[in-house]
């Protein structure tokens, strides 16, 4: 990526804490752990069994049995805990924590995971439908992530966030510019590698997931939660009828 998050100007007004958001990170560590332990053969193997086959969802490809541990159906969900290195890792908690905070406080303790999970979903549907015959693995919460994305996008537009540049120059730049970059990136990319099956990066996943996540969050934020920061009106009535709540 040609910027690294670092924070934003956002803060939390309806829950004290990201609950979720820093529960989803502990289990993607949990997760990678595990990986380390079972070493490369055994993460391998993890990733046969776990992780989204596009092949074996479509039925066009199948697994031995002793691999074969749950419903092909079902790796759309597990494959968001898988991640293939440190950097993979690192980069996909790093966007989560500084981007999921403030969606959580948007939709709620509950509806969180469910938003979360619907955009890795459809994400993984996405990649699937790009390439049905893959036979490689997909792991990462990446499309998760790029759904928590688009919907920060959709809530904060005018924020402001501290990112670094080539790693190392510190910026502030508006929130909007930084996420339109990112997912036009994602295109670009996607246009130029995504037929590429040597290409190891889900480039369409991203970009689905992104769009999940800005035409759902709508649906799961609380109700008088304003879209696009909201107007001086709508943030009045909003800060009046939340001074002093926590998460409902």
């Amino acid at each position: 990526m040609p910027f690294i998050p670092i924070t934003d100007d956002n803060p939390l007004r309806l829950i004290k804490f990201q609950i979720v958001t820093a529960a989803l990170i502990a289990a993607n560590v949990v997760v990678f752990s595990w990986e380390l332990i079972l070493g490369d053969r055994g993460a391998w193997d993890l990733w046969i069994s776990y992780g989204l086959i596009p092949a074996v969802l479509t039925g066009e490809a199948s697994l031995s049995p002793d691999l074969a541990t749950i419903p092909a159906w079902a790796t759309l969900l597990t494959t968001l805990f898988l991640h293939s290195d440190y950097w993979h890792l690192g980069g996909n908690m790093l966007f989560l924590w500084v981007f999921g905070d403030n969606v959580e406080d948007a939709t709620g303790h509950w509806r969180f995971p469910i938003l979360y999970l619907a955009c890795g979903v459809l994400a993984g549907l996405a990649e699937v439908a790009v390439d049905p015959a893959g036979r490689v693995p997909i792991v990462g919460a990446s499309g998760a992530i790029a759904g928590v994305l688009g919907g920060y996008l959709v809530l904060h537009p005018r924020r402001r966030l501290l990112i670094l540049v080539m790693r190392s120059i510190p910026v502030y730049l508006n929130v909007a510019l930084v996420l339109v970059l990112w997912v036009a990136i994602q295109v670009g990319a996607g246009l130029v590698f995504g037929a590429d099956r040597d290409n190891d990066v889900a480039w369409w996943a991203h970009v689905a997931g992104f769009l999940a996540g800005m035409l759902l969050i709508g649906l799961f934020k609380r109700r008088d939660v304003p879209l696009f920061d909201g107007g001086p009106l709508d943030v009045a009535v909003f800060y009046r009828r939340h001074k002093g709540k926590g998460d409902r």
